[in-house]
């Protein structure tokens, strides 16, 4: 990771779970991170907690509040990211949310609210980023999908649709970008243990780890440029039988 030291990212949903995990580790590569989040406190208490966690080698964080839904939320993280560090390199589009219900009894609500977060963002946030990232070259977008972005369940209309939308975004816009030295790469976690899913103690043992998914983005920052590995499935090894 030595050709990222003193490159740029911004992750999106970074103060709590795979966003902070993928944060920590950018830090260490020696990127600078943007860390985003709708929480004024998470955002003014994590990045420093991050940069002691990252040592002295690290890299520096800053916190922005933002809400990913707002196209204005948007544009004023990227521009504050920017303004702080010069460049962009690296947009994560991690953040999301999940309402679930039968569509006959969701409030229409939940389900702008899912869309919101988990669709439009990506448009706001990659809209924003782009100039940055193709004036970088050699730059990232890696969007935070899920394997429910291509098997549907009961329940789950809001989220499957958001994360089904992920994928026809992620996959047109690699083939927009890609001559621009811009790879664009999508991560479909299976169960992972954060308190999206709200975990009981000891109960989550063989789920997917955070640690595991920043590990994957590392990976994507690592490989040659020459090779895009644009779809990244990753489930647990051994999940309870049934």
């Amino acid at each position: 990771m030595s050709d990222m030291q003193g490159k740029a990212a911004i992750v999106t949903g970074g103060t709590r779970g795979i966003g902070r995990a993928i944060a920590l580790d950018l830090l260490r590569g020696g990127l600078d991170v943007v860390v985003a989040a709708r929480t004024v406190a998470h955002v003014e208490e994590v990045p420093g907690r991050l940069m002691e966690e990252a040592g002295q080698d690290g890299g520096r964080a800053v916190g922005v509040r933002a809400d990913v839904s707002s196209r204005a939320d948007c544009e004023r993280l990227v521009a504050a990211a920017v303004d702080a560090f010069g460049r962009l390199d690296v947009l994560v589009n991690n953040a999301g949310i999940g309402r679930f219900a039968p569509v006959a009894e969701m409030d229409p609500a939940d389900w702008d609210a899912v869309q919101g977060t988990n669709v439009d963002s990506l448009f706001y946030m990659t809209h924003a980023a782009l100039p940055h990232l193709r004036r970088a070259g050699r730059s990232w977008i890696i969007n935070m999908g899920s394997l429910a972005g291509r098997n549907a369940f009961p329940g789950g209309a809001a989220y499957n649709a958001s994360k089904f939308a992920l994928i026809g975004f992620s996959e047109a816009l690699m083939q927009e970008v890609r001559h621009d030295g811009v790879r664009v790469s999508y991560i479909m976690p299976g169960s992972v243990a954060t308190d999206f899913s709200h975990p009981e103690a000891g109960a989550d043992d063989w789920k997917i780890q955070p640690e595991d998914v920043a590990a994957l983005v590392m990976n994507l920052l690592a490989m040659p440029q020459r090779t895009l590995p644009s779809r990244i499935e990753v489930r647990p090894s051994a999940p309870p039988q049934k």
